[in-house]
């Protein structure tokens, strides 16, 4: 599925079930621990092998991928990425990074959201769209497409800024037709959010790099058990002419 909503530039890897092949290095082992739930370790070691076979698209060679701040993985040198996983689905996508500057990708079962939720991830102008959108197609889930979105904007914000950001710190304008979404993120001063970022203008975290984009744009696509996101951040030019950013090849 996500040969659909990302470009050529990312390499990516899905599971619909867990590969009995999968396994994790001795540092992913250490890293999980012994008293996680089966389902858990399940999930985190397929994610990993989708990780693992990703990375080879690029000619990086098997290596560790370990949860950093904030559970964001950690990935090789000059490499980007994301990755997701719910039930009957694991995925993961990275770019080099002379190519594409942040990725981010989210996977949700198509099914509303549960209790309350919506009320505290959307803005008052998304619940006016989201109406809109149900009355023009009910058969997508388009409370539970915003969270997956947004899911998706953070995984690739994060890693550029290593700042929260807030679900009511972001409005998101959906086109059903294309399938496309945009992300604006919008100043809250950390009130009305999951947190909140009390300043989204940011310098990036990589030395050299510009402030973090305020704008965001995806793809999104839908099956009937399944929903994705994908927001990718291109790199600048500033980016795609340094050397020691190129992937090192599989020797």
């Amino acid at each position: 599925m996500l040969e659909l909503i990302l470009p050529t530039a990312v390499a990516y890897a899905e599971s619909f079930a867990d590969s009995p092949e999968s396994t994790l290095l001795p540092e992913e082992l250490e890293a999980l621990g012994a008293a996680r739930h089966e389902g858990r370790r399940r999930e985190f070691t397929t994610v990993r092998h989708c990780a693992r076979r990703a990375l080879a698209d690029l000619g990086v060679p098997p290596v560790a991928v370990l949860p950093g701040e904030r559970g964001a993985p950690v990935w090789p040198y000059g490499v980007v990425g994301s990755m997701t996983h719910c039930a009957g689905y694991r995925a993961a996508a990275v770019a080099s990074r002379t190519r594409v500057r942040a990725v981010g990708i989210d996977a949700e079962p198509h099914e509303p959201l549960p209790g309350r939720v919506l009320e505290a991830i959307a803005r008052a102008e998304e619940h006016e769209r989201l109406a809109a959108l149900t009355a023009e197609c009910p058969q997508v889930h388009w409370d539970r497409l915003l969270f997956c979105v947004k899911e998706s904007v953070y995984k690739a914000w994060f890693p550029m800024t290593r700042r929260r950001l807030g679900f009511r710190d972001a409005s998101v304008f959906f086109d059903r037709t294309a399938g496309t979404f945009r992300a604006e993120l919008v100043e809250t001063g950390g009130r009305g959010g999951t947190g909140g970022t009390a300043g989204i203008s940011v310098i990036a975290e990589e030395a050299g790099e510009p402030p973090a984009p305020l704008h965001y744009e995806g793809r999104w696509a839908a099956t009937p058990e399944l929903l994705l996101a994908a927001t990718v951040v291109p790199a600048g030019p500033a980016v795609r002419n340094r050397p020691d950013y190129a992937i090192r090849p599989r020797s």
